[in-house]
């Protein structure tokens, strides 16, 4: 089977993981949004907009999972994370241990893969 670089195959248990960690990403970045307009000040408007959006990237890309599309809307949705910090520094913190749990997980499915194909190595 051939799968992209970017992508696990489908019967990779990590992908529950993946899965879950775009599921709490949904829920971080709404809540968020409150706190980008009550503790760093930021106009409501591009707090709702930006942090909506990522909310939204993570839940497309978790509902995509199962195609090839959404690998690469996960990665962008680690990426969309750690840009929050540019509005709230405490997103810095939060993305990063989402972006963490992301590689981690997807570098462990990666060797699963590996491991149950050994022609692949």
């Amino acid at each position: 089977m051939d799968v992209s670089p970017l992508a696990l195959t489908p019967r990779n248990p990590m992908r529950v993981v993946l899965l879950s960690v775009l599921l709490f990403e949904v829920v971080v970045f709404a809540l968020a949004i409150p706190v980008m307009i009550l503790v760093s000040h930021v106009d409501p408007l591009p707090a709702a907009l930006l942090g909506s959006g990522a909310a939204v990237l993570a839940l497309a890309a978790s509902g995509l999972l199962r195609k090839p599309a959404g690998y690469p809307l996960g990665w962008l949705a680690q990426l969309a994370g750690v840009l929050l910090g540019l509005l709230t520094p405490s997103m810095f913190v939060v993305g990063a241990m989402f972006a963490a749990l992301w590689v981690v997980s997807f570098v462990l499915g990666k060797r699963l893969d590996a491991r149950a194909d050994p022609a692949a190595s």
